[in-house]
């Protein structure tokens, strides 16, 4: 079993202590008997709710101050749900999972609101913060002792970007990637990872028999370092997280 959080990339290390947290979290549910799905979006929910980080309570604000997250949850058994753009919900990536067990996998905007109200989720006014920083991204990946391994991620976006942009949070390939033995999750400026494809590309350097730390070394030098990128992912046997930046993460495995 094992798993890897991430706070976000262009992210200080004064935040630390809240990936730790949540790490913590996610791997005494796995130690308790829970799933890979279970473990990563619990993780990704205590980021959620720390405001410190641009997600759940703490996402940026739009360019017309409004507040609009994504997310997206993956499994390696090939399930997959994401939402975009979405409103008054201080917990997206909990309506990712629920739309993860849908036999569709994407809702947008008011569509996912609406969703989301008819699943029992509780609406909320979300304030939103006026980060100096804000295009990183919350994320979390996790195997269980099935080996299962599953991906969560959320954003609240690029501090002042249009509202109705969505990123690479809920881009399959771009902003997250899992298949047999390989789970990723990607944070940065979304429109280049998604233009890159980065997660699977750097799945496919995995499965040609890269280590996970110098897979992600390879994915983080396709970009110069002004665009800041990071990434965290698992295999079977090992786990790490990468970035052309600062970035605060964590990792337990047995």
């Amino acid at each position: 079993m094992r798993i890897v959080v991430h706070g976000g990339a262009g992210h200080t290390g004064e935040v630390q202590d809240g990936v730790e947290t949540a790490v913590d979290i996610g791997w005494k549910l796995l130690g308790d008997g829970a799933d890979a799905v279970s473990a990563a979006v619990a993780s990704v929910v205590v980021l959620e709710d720390d405001s410190r980080f641009n997600a759940g309570t703490g996402a940026c604000l739009r360019a017309d101050g409004s507040v609009q997250t994504d997310a997206a949850v993956a499994c390696n058994d090939g399930r997959l749900g994401t939402i975009s753009v979405l409103e008054d919900i201080a917990n997206p990536v909990q309506v990712a999972r629920l739309v993860m067990d849908e036999d569709f996998d994407a809702l947008a905007g008011k569509g996912a609101l609406d969703y989301a109200r008819s699943r029992g989720i509780t609406t909320t006014t979300v304030i939103g913060s006026e980060k100096p920083w804000a295009g990183d991204t919350v994320g979390a990946v996790a195997q269980d002792s099935s080996g299962a391994i599953a991906v969560a991620s959320s954003t609240g976006g690029i501090r002042g970007r249009l509202a109705g942009r969505v990123g690479d949070t809920p881009h399959w390939g771009g902003g997250l990637w899992t298949d047999a033995g390989v789970g990723i999750a990607a944070t940065g400026v979304g429109e280049a990872i998604s233009r890159r494809l980065l997660c699977f590309r750097v799945a496919r350097m995995m499965a040609d028999g890269l280590s996970v730390q110098k897979a992600l070394e390879w994915g983080i030098a396709l970009y110069p370092p002004d665009i800041v990128i990071g990434l965290i992912a698992l295999s079977d046997t090992e786990g790490a997280g990468f970035s052309n930046s600062s970035m605060p993460w964590a990792l337990r495995q047995d």
